[in-house]
């Protein structure tokens, strides 16, 4: 899987009283917003995969928040070994929980481990042996049922990037180990958020049956209500006599983090007569693509030449049947196992979307970029 990120405004440039995420509903995730609800009021755990953008995060949290739980969040790139692992949960519990409680909770049970430190945070000791870790990683997992108890509320770890996790923990102990306890305990639910090529990837449906949400780009029509509800906030609209809304949603694809990007450099300009023209759209989508191009380029270096060319040839010309004869011969792609393995390579870096998506590009502004790059 590739993650990317680019910078896109600071946060002095952003106005404060703009919540670009708010109303689920006005961004067409209402029905997956209540099936997690469900399914975390019952107890359940979540697979949620979707392009960076999608909303997955926000999803998660509002609906945390409706059935009155507490959010314990790790970004699980940041976990580079178990250690590290550790080290992360344990400062989410420590975010999220009286000092007092931890402290004689350490003392009680766990001295050997953890200490609190001079800033009354939960702390891994130094130099533990494996043994030792993993002795940690097992009463950290069932401090989570104690904290559940106290608090008389759900917890809800919402581990981003989850998959990462498979790269140090080989044999899938960790993994294991921490589904397994999770799913022991009566008021601790996960929720792994994972790009769209953890979709096609899930091979652990009969080890861990969970249920997976994979958020679709959303429908123009619904991006295109979103935004003119946040432009409206703001005493601005597109202008009605130009394209500049079709441009806006041709230009993000029904990604909604795209979108909010673009809405956001938006408001940064100074538009006359409250109205969005043509000509500003296009000047944030060019400054956009300027700023994520070295992202773009060095996403390209890590592909082979088979990848790229099929990636080039799906931006340029977009078809739900890259297999046929005809799209073979028209962009010189090679044929049999090596473009389906292509296809496949693409899919797995979470790059397109498969067969039931019409093997669209999963990052629109990516799309956009190669297009302008091989005009």
């Amino acid at each position: 899987m590739i993650a990317l990120t680019a910078r896109t405004t600071t946060r002095d440039e952003i106005p404060v009283n703009l919540d670009l995420s708010t109303s689920l509903q006005l961004i067409g995730r209402s029905l997956e917003f209540q099936r997690i609800v469900e399914i975390l009021a019952q107890d359940g755990d979540l697979l949620i995969t979707g392009v960076p953008g999608s909303g997955r995060r926000t999803l998660v949290r509002v609906a945390a928040q409706e059935v009155g739980a507490v959010v314990l969040d790790i970004d699980c790139i940041r976990a580079t070994d178990g250690e590290r692992f550790l080290h992360l949960l344990a400062e989410a519990i420590s975010q999220n929980w009286e000092a007092k409680k931890i402290e004689t909770w350490v003392n009680q049970n766990a001295n050997g481990f953890f200490i609190v430190n001079a800033e009354s945070k939960l702390k891994l000791l130094h130099s533990l042996d494996q043994k030792q870790l993993w002795q940690a990683f097992i009463i950290l997992l069932e401090l989570l049922q104690i904290m559940a108890s106290d608090l008389e509320q759900r917890i809800v770890l919402i581990l981003q990037s989850f998959p990462h996790i498979r790269s140090w923990d080989r044999h899938s102990l960790w993994e294991s180990t921490f589904r397994r306890e999770v799913k022991a305990n009566p008021h601790v639910s996960y929720v792994l958020l994972a790009t769209i090529a953890e979709t096609c990837n899930n091979q652990d449906e009969n080890n861990y049956p969970i249920e997976t949400i994979q958020l679709a780009p959303l429908a123009k029509d619904v991006l295109a209500l979103w935004a003119r509800e946040i432009l409206h906030i703001e005493k601005l609209k597109f202008d009605p006599h130009s394209r500049a809304l079709q441009i806006f949603l041709d230009a993000v694809q029904g990604n909604i983090g795209d979108a909010m990007a673009l809405i956001r450099r938006l408001l940064t300009l100074t538009h006359h007569q409250g109205l969005i023209t043509e000509q500003e759209i296009q000047q944030v989508i060019e400054g956009m693509l300027k700023d994520l191009s070295i992202t773009y380029e060095s996403l390209l270096m890590l592909l082979p030449s088979s990848q790229i060319h099929l990636l080039e040839s799906l931006a340029v010309d977009p078809t739900d049947k890259p297999q046929s004869k005809e799209y073979i011969q028209k962009h010189g792609l090679s044929r049999g196992g090596s473009l389906q393995g292509a296809l496949t390579g693409l899919q797995n870096k979470g790059l397109i979307y498969s067969a039931e998506q019409d093997y669209r590009l999963a990052l629109p502004l990516l799309a956009l970029w190669l297009r302008q790059r091989l005009s």
